[in-house]
């Protein structure tokens, strides 16, 4: 196997496989990467078992062949080199050289034969969507997944489609138990992206499809079938396990009755819950908002660190309430907001708090209050 490729290319393909190789592993193999030639190109593939990558790049091939390498030194090594081109080459027992200008490096590989099969096409259809909506439905989704092991199906974004009269709406929801974060999109005319049933995509692999689709600017291809999840660019492959499990009715989280609701600068709300935030720690990370006339007030106590009070004036003139939430989920449910103002629904009692833009009904972050 020989072959020479540009640097920034051959370092952008092995950077998309690192979040995808097992760091630790009882198979040493999953910690490499399968690098293949083939007719002007070279193939990188990657898998972990749940995730697998396959991606095409340009290079000039002077021999044909196939060899795994540690994907994390290899990184290492191509990202020190300074250089436009990369030359590589095989040698007897699976020995590589990289070589730039006059830096050389010499590392050792496992047998191609050895790797795991990295499914590169299922047969299933696929429809087109805007990487750009992707992205953005999971940046408004993806920080209310549950991080909690013994909840499994909370671990992931749960996908679903809905077919309307003359278009495609696309559904993505996430929720810990204590909070869920929920926006939609219309994908298109009817019949574009048909699911009889929601999907649970998990957190790694959903880090990888964002990754996937922050690098590109057009269109993505996405196909979803029982047990699976792929998206398509150009050049690159990304096929995804699901999670195996019941996603909760999260329809049944959705407050039926509208609490009081006041109108905020996103800015301002966003800058006084970080003051609170400041004093806040694990044990204490509550902030108490108090909705009274033409004002907002928050207050948060720490007994281990002291207390913070803002005041947001607003135009509010419904019934006095006062309610805790937790600082840095109000925080979390404002910041992928891209309007300048939001709505701010706070329910009565125990009933939770609802966080939106003005005048977009497409997401919402519903979040538990607390007990202080």
């Amino acid at each position: 196997m020989e072959f020479t490729i540009k640097r920034d290319v051959f370092l952008s393909g092995i950077q998309k496989t690192l979040g995808i190789v097992e760091r630790k592993t009882t198979m040493p193999i999953l910690s490499n990467l399968l690098i293949r030639t083939g007719e002007k190109k070279i193939r990188i593939m990657a898998t972990d078992r749940e995730i697998g990558l396959v991606a095409d790049y340009e290079a000039e091939v002077l021999r044909e062949g196939a060899i795994t390498l540690s994907a994390r030194k290899l990184h290492e090594m191509v990202r020190e080199i300074q250089g436009e081109t990369v030359h590589v080459t095989k040698g007897d027992r699976d020995l590589v050289t990289l070589a730039c200008n006059k830096a050389v490096y010499r590392i050792p590989g496992i047998p191609a034969d050895d790797y795991p099969v990295v499914a590169e096409q299922d047969e299933l259809p696929f429809y087109k969507i805007k990487g750009s909506l992707l992205r953005e439905m999971i940046r408004k989704t993806a920080f209310a997944m549950s991080t909690d092991e013994m909840r499994k199906n909370l671990n992931g974004v749960y996908l679903e489609t809905e077919q309307t009269d003359n278009a495609t709406m696309i559904r993505m929801v996430a929720t810990d138990g204590h909070r869920l974060a929920l926006v939609s999109a219309d994908a298109g005319e009817k019949g574009v992206l048909v699911m009889e049933k929601g999907v649970i995509i998990p957190r790694k692999g959903l880090g990888e499809i964002r990754r996937l689709v922050d690098d590109e600017a057009g269109d993505v291809f996405l196909g979803v079938r029982p047990g699976v999840c792929i998206v398509k660019t150009d050049h690159t492959l990304l096929r995804v396990s699901l999670i195996d499990g019941e996603y909760p009715d999260y329809r049944r989280v959705i407050p039926a009755e509208k609490g009081m609701v006041v109108a905020i600068e996103k800015d301002k709300f966003m800058h006084a819950l970080r003051r609170m935030s400041v004093i806040s720690s694990d044990r204490y990370n509550g902030v108490i908002i108090a909705l009274s006339q033409d004002r907002v007030v928050l207050n948060s106590t720490n007994p281990d660190v002291g207390e913070a009070s803002d005041e947001i004036d607003v135009s509010y003139q419904g019934e006095e309430r006062s309610v805790g939430y937790n600082v840095t989920y109000l925080t979390d449910a404002l910041e992928v907001v891209d309007e300048e103002r939001v709505e701010f629904e706070v329910g009565a009692g125990m009933k939770p708090g609802v966080v939106r833009p003005v005048g977009n009904d497409n997401y919402f972050c519903i979040i538990m209050p607390l007990k202080l």
